[in-house]
């Protein structure tokens, strides 16, 4: 049976050079980063090394990094340091956030009566930045606007550079949930004054359980995790030696042939969504997934006009690995909260699929995709 994986936006294939940088550094470098010996300086150097190749990647400094265990991690710190350590008062947000982001704000507002409020998302899932302008002049509390770089379930792209400058005009901070971008998409926050921006390793083909937040020089930071003074203060625990090695050369390695996979993996995309419109007349494209200019390469969201709840446990049985975004394939009564939030209730009860490719995939596999859909559907 084929085995087809098309679910990168939730986590990539590890990079084999990368498990192999991992593994030597498993048992060559085991030593904890805060010991003073040998081994622990060996260890450190490794650490510090690896924060400032990344830190070159986005035009920052060395300081402005630091390491979690991922997205959420980094998302959570941020947030929650923006109310308790920088006087935030209001949250200028979307309702088509990654929880780790929505469901903070709400932590935050029912904790530390933060006001959050919403910028309206269009049917086709772009944000209104009249309405984003209007949000951040109507207020003189502190504020902090938190939209994410490339949405995880639509790949809808945002104007980062647009909303720097209403920011900048308003005396705003700027978060961006940026987990689907790093790896895929070039930030110099130098030309592009984003104040955080948030990684996992695991979404450009380097280890689970690992990643980073940036956060601009200047904004001293409280952990969230208590216990000791690793990442200068702030974030307690032993860093992860191995997979911070894993996660910089998996970056480095993206980074470096990101112009060539942009270019192939957006060829699949281009045929995907030619062999769909060719064999399904009646299917549509959630948010503007199939723009090739407004959304990312990687992620095309497909809704079929029928409800099929089915649809994901047959494609697995075919060895066929997507995501769904409805309520009757996700066995959740409130189904996906992002396709919730821009369709209409007819809509939303259609069978969404995520497509997400990465530079392991190949034409073959998707016209065996093709050819199930057509199998299953048709």
């Amino acid at each position: 049976m084929n085995k087809i994986y098309l679910d990168n936006a939730a986590t990539t294939p590890i990079d084999k050079e990368v498990v192999s940088i991992i593994s030597e550094v498993m048992t060559t470098t085991f030593g904890n980063p805060s010991s003073t010996h040998q081994f622990g300086r060996k260890a450190k150097s490794l650490v510090e090394t690896a924060r400032k190749k990344i830190a070159n990647h986005f035009n920052v400094t060395a300081s402005e990094i630091v390491f979690t265990s991922g997205g959420s991690e980094a998302d959570n710190l941020i947030l929650i340091n923006s109310v308790v350590n920088l006087g935030v008062k209001r949250i200028v947000s979307s309702k088509i956030e990654h929880h780790a982001v929505t469901h903070t704000l709400d932590y935050l507002s029912e904790k530390y009566g933060v006001l959050v409020e919403f910028v309206n998302v269009s049917h086709n899932s772009e944000i209104d930045y009249t309405h984003l302008q209007t949000l951040l002049s109507n207020s003189n509390n502190k504020t902090l606007v938190s939209l994410m770089y490339v949405n995880n379930e639509l790949g809808t792209l945002l104007d980062l550079n647009k909303v720097c400058e209403l920011c900048k005009e308003n005396n705003a901070l700027f978060h961006s949930d940026t987990v689907q971008a790093i790896g895929h998409f070039k930030i110099d926050l130098q030309k592009t004054p984003v104040d955080f921006i948030v990684a996992s390793a695991h979404k450009f083909h380097g280890p689970k359980g690992v990643g980073f937040g940036i956060l601009k020089k200047g904004f001293g930071i409280k952990p969230i995790l208590l216990g000791g003074e690793q990442e200068r203060g702030a974030r307690a625990g032993t860093e992860n030696v191995p997979n911070i090695a894993g996660l910089e050369f998996a970056l480095s390695k993206s980074l470096e042939n990101l112009e060539a996979e942009q270019e192939y993996i957006t060829k699949l995309k281009v045929y995907f969504i030619d062999k769909l419109k060719e064999n399904f007349k009646d299917l549509a494209f959630n948010g503007i997934s199939n723009d090739l200019e407004k959304s990312s390469y990687i992620i095309l969201n497909v809704r079929f006009n029928k409800e099929l709840p089915m649809l994901l446990f047959s494609l697995d049985l075919k060895g066929i690995a997507v995501s769904g975004g409805s309520a009757c394939q996700s066995g959740s009564n409130k189904g996906s909260h992002v396709l919730n939030e821009i369709l209409t209730a007819e809509e939303a009860m259609k069978s969404s699929v995520r497509f997400s490719f990465s530079k392991y995939n190949t034409l073959e596999e998707l016209d065996y995709v093709i050819e199930t859909l057509k199998e299953l559907i048709l």
